[in-house]
């Protein structure tokens, strides 16, 4: 994917309406400092468009990047952050739980996992809870700059168990800082969400 053109074109808070957006969407979950406006960043090749921040619990909108008049990517808020009250934790599920629920456009769901650790009960959480709305999420499994290249694969089947993946579940391991990883989720969004052919 070439990037021409990018606009935060909607950000959506708890009482806003969700957008009528007519472009195919591509909402990307995951627990709160998991690296998902990292990724966000290095897939439309800019350092910080998407507001990346060393305090967990950044995102608490919605927020609609349209690319290239072609598509949005869709950042969904940070889940499981300790130190935000009950209350404000319910709300953020409530407004991720009706974008997933109310999306006309949404072609699919990317699940962000830290793969240096084994997933939390709220990554289990949230992934059974995409795949009971229909979704069968792709994973992305982030900061792998962060473990050795002969770790990779034992950490790739401890997400893999710990999440209980459905058989044929994707895993796309990604760093921010090398970048790896992302053409593979451009390809896989340009091949199978966006009907476009691969171009040799």
């Amino acid at each position: 994917m070439i990037i021409r053109n990018i606009n935060l074109e909607t950000v959506c808070g708890i009482t806003s309406k969700l957008p009528d957006n007519t472009l195919p969407e591509i909402a990307f979950a995951g627990k709160s400092n998991v690296g998902k406006s990292s990724l966000i960043n290095a897939l439309m090749n800019r350092k910080s468009y998407a507001r990346t921040s060393a305090t967990p619990g950044k995102t608490q909108t919605i927020n609609f990047y349209n690319i290239n008049e072609e598509l949005y990517l869709v950042d969904l808020p940070g889940y499981g952050y300790a130190k935000v009250s009950e209350k404000e934790k319910a709300k953020w599920g409530q407004l991720i739980e009706r974008y997933l629920h109310g999306s006309k456009q949404l072609q699919a769901v990317f699940l962000l996992i830290d793969i240096r650790h084994d997933p939390s009960a709220n990554d289990k959480m949230m992934y059974d809870w995409i795949v009971s709305r229909g979704y069968n999420p792709i994973i992305i499994a982030t900061k792998l700059d962060k473990l050795k290249r002969s770790q990779v694969d034992k950490h790739v089947k401890a997400v893999k168990q710990g999440l209980n993946l459905v058989p044929g579940t994707k895993i796309i391991p990604f760093s921010s800082v090398t970048k790896q990883g992302r053409d593979e989720i451009w390809e896989l969004v340009e091949t199978e969400f966006l009907g476009k052919e691969e171009v040799e």
